[in-house]
Parts: structure tokens; sequence; C-alpha cells
């Protein structure tokens, strides 16, 4: 390889390297994601991010866990809509897996741990605009998800 190595552990990786395709790079590059979590005024939710924030390496795989809780007597369905911050740092942050892909319902008092698996796109170090940024929040807002046609489950009385 023609990397130049410094005692530090780091790797330059020349402008040669920008346009790999096939496996993801992991950058040596640190950064923290920090969770958040907000419930609509409709939704009788207890929602919550099971981990506060992680550190991770640009391009690493991680896995992320929120925990909501049904507090009303009555099954109820939510989906999640989410926002990063800064909003430059958007377009970096891919999801691989989430809860927010599809609509959730909690029988009544149910609790549920739900996995997000994300990563930060490796061109997030390419872009100067980004130089500045060692942290990103990823929020979750969940709201009632009203199931058009009512579906025929609701037993008519």
């Amino acid at each position: 390889a023609d990397h130049a190595a410094h005692g530090d552990g780091r790797v330059d990786a020349g402008p040669h390297h920008g346009g790999c395709l096939g496996a993801r790079e992991v950058l040596d590059r640190p950064i923290t994601v920090r969770f958040d979590a907000a419930v609509n005024n409709g939704l009788s939710w207890r929602f919550k991010p099971e981990q506060v924030s992680q550190s991770l390496k640009i391009g690493e795989t991680k896995l992320a866990f929120f925990e909501a809780e049904n507090q009303s007597s009555r099954p109820v369905t939510g989906r999640a809509s989410f926002n990063v911050t800064p909003a430059k740092a958007g377009i970096y942050f891919k999801k691989i897996e989430c809860f927010c892909f599809t609509e959730q319902t909690l029988e009544p008092g149910e609790r549920v741990s739900m996995p997000v698996t994300y990563f930060i796109d490796p061109k997030l170090a390419d872009d100067p605009n980004l130089d500045d940024v060692q942290t990103i929040t990823l929020a979750y807002t969940f709201f009632p998800w009203e199931t058009s046609g009512g579906g025929g489950d609701a037993a008519a009385e």
C-alpha cells in the first residue's frame, strides 16, 4: 500500500482514495453521536434513548436503541420522524435499519426496545464545511399514526 503511516496510527489516505467503491472505508476521525427523543402531544407514550451518546469512527457501523412504552389503555400506533443536527451533517448520516422506516404499534402498557443501525458516511471528511463538526445529534419524534381505512381489525360495536 502507498499510504504514509504516522507513529500515532493515523494513515494518510490521499485524494486517490476518495472514489473507492466496494467496502466502506473507516476513518480514524472520531465523531460523537448524541441521541434525543420526543413525543408528539397526541401520543401517550414514554420514549427515550437507551444511550445518551456513542463515540465512533467515521464509516464505522453502530447500533443504538430507543425505548418506547405505551402508557395508555388501548393499542396505539406511532411513527417516528427524525432530525439530524447540525443540518449540514444530515446527508452524511446513513441509517441502515431503523424503527422509523415503519409505523410501530404498542399494546397497552407494552414497552419495547427499538434499534437503529447507522453510520456516518466517510464522504463527510471530504466536505470542508464539516471540518468543525465533532458531534452530530440524532433526534426522533414519535407522533400518532392513523391507519387509513381501519384495516378491518377494529370490531364494530
